[in-house]
């Protein structure tokens, strides 16, 4: 298939010229279907939140070793670096709506097994590393899908919005469910955690039913066809925005979005503040990303620029937070660290969305996906093996000095490829650094 093809033009990304209106925040959600959506989304993430909490806590009372941690984190994401672009191929062949009802359905179903193993006191690590290898099998197809589903839902023209209050309402979730997880290991035992979850994922797979079809932009299907994975890998290298960007993702993936085994060792090992804690401090990270979710829905254009600058930044505050003095110093850079995180993971998804034409956008998101859950697989156990060795504040540091030289190395391959350069501009209030090209310097040209 040549790059002419039709199907694989990439669709103009639709630019604003002004800032949105703070009443057109939330603008995705005068969509009835997308009501439908978000509010499924929030029940489910926030029980989610809840059960990912229990189960490491769950894993580190039962072996009394962080890298057993590290390896329930490896278990749910290794499917989708084995197995990832197949995900990508499934998404582009069949309904996204169905896909995510089977998905959902058979989460419901794994979280009720972990629910009557825990609340019958038969369940043992190797119990909950099987069924989070399961449930990752099941994130292969969901999680492709999904992303392509939202602009079924909303269109083009809304997609930017929605991809951040996607990311809004997977905070709040987030947000809610560790803080009432920690509480619930202490109150009333894990298992029903699990059980709540289980309710939650039928409850989303009811709102994908009650949808109103008929005002979806439904997606063209892609026929079963030869080389359709591989069509999908030589798009993504023909274009760089997409191209830097999904390697950039898979540096900050490896190691900045590890929190769950730092976190946990900071609890257990350097706070001691125990379930509760450790609940508290996915919460703290969450209301940060919350913020930096709602952020994102004022930019005006997403751009390479941006997206590798966010990495930066995200990998200053981490490796900061390994310097933290204190308790309460901590507890302010990691809720720093989240909304730098969602800052950088919106405009990292918003790009790649919109650089890619729909033909071929399953694929192109599930290779985003693998890298991005691929890398927490593989980052996961090095990172219980780094806290381990050394101890939680090395780790802290190299999650952020690792992904702070990848955005500078990703940095320096731009400026070289578009033979740009750094020059100081004046045109505005305050002096400000740009990369131009030389011919463009007089004027600073952004």
């Amino acid at each position: 298939m040549t790059s002419t093809d039709e199907s694989l033009q990439t669709t103009p990304i639709p630019v604003m010229t002004t800032r949105p209106r703070w009443r057109d925040t939330f603008v995705s959600l005068r969509v009835a279907n997308y009501r439908l959506y978000a509010g499924g989304q929030i029940v489910a993430t926030t029980a989610l939140g809840m059960q990912r909490v229990t189960q490491d806590w769950l894993v580190l009372q039962l072996s009394g070793s962080v890298a057993a941690v590290g390896i329930t984190v490896a278990m749910q994401f290794a499917p989708m670096l084995l197995f990832g672009l197949l995900g990508g191929v499934i998404a582009d062949r069949y309904s996204k709506r169905l896909l995510l009802m089977i998905t959902q359905t058979t989460a419901a179903l794994i979280s009720a097994v972990l629910a009557v193993l825990v609340l019958s006191g038969t369940v043992q690590v190797w119990h909950i590393w099987a069924l989070a290898l399961l449930g990752g099998f099941v994130t292969v197809v969901d999680n492709p899908a999904r992303q392509v589903f939202v602009n079924e839902i909303v269109g083009p023209k809304l997609l930017r919005n929605a991809i951040s209050l996607n990311s809004s309402t997977f905070q709040l979730g987030a947000l809610i469910g560790p803080a009432i997880g920690g509480l619930a290991i202490t109150a009333v035992g894990s298992g029903w955690a699990f059980a709540i979850n289980a309710a939650a994922c039928a409850l989303v797979v009811l709102s994908l039913a009650l949808m109103d079809a008929s005002t979806l932009h439904h997606t063209p299907v892609r026929p079963r066809a030869k080389g359709q994975l591989t069509e999908g890998l030589r798009y993504v290298g023909r274009k760089p925005a997409i191209l830097f960007t999904i390697v950039m993702l898979g540096a900050v993936a490896f190691f900045a979005y590890t929190m769950p085994v730092l976190l946990a060792a900071y609890a257990n090992d350097v706070f001691k503040v125990g379930a509760a804690g450790y609940g508290l401090f996915n919460a703290l990270v969450a209301v940060g990303a919350l913020t930096g979710a709602v952020l994102s829905t004022r930019r005006l254009s997403v751009s390479l620029r941006l997206v590798v600058g966010g990495a930066a930044v995200l990998g200053v505050v981490q490796a900061t937070t390994a310097l933290a003095p204190g308790l309460v110093v901590f507890a302010l850079l990691i809720t720093a660290g989240g909304a730098a995180s969602l800052l950088f993971l919106t405009s990292a998804n918003s790009l790649v969305q919109q650089s890619t034409n729909l033909g071929v956008r399953g694929r192109v998101m599930a290779l985003y996906i693998l890298v991005q859950l691929g890398g927490q697989a593989l980052g996961g156990p090095l990172m219980g093996f780094i806290v381990e060795r050394v101890g939680p504040e090395a780790g802290m540091a190299v999650s952020g000095i690792v992904p702070l030289a990848a955005a500078l190395a990703i940095a320096i391959v731009v400026m070289m490829r578009g033979h740009l350069r750094l020059t100081l501009c004046r045109d505005g209030r305050l002096p400000s650094l740009r990369l131009v090209a030389p011919a463009t310097d007089s004027t600073c040209a952004r």
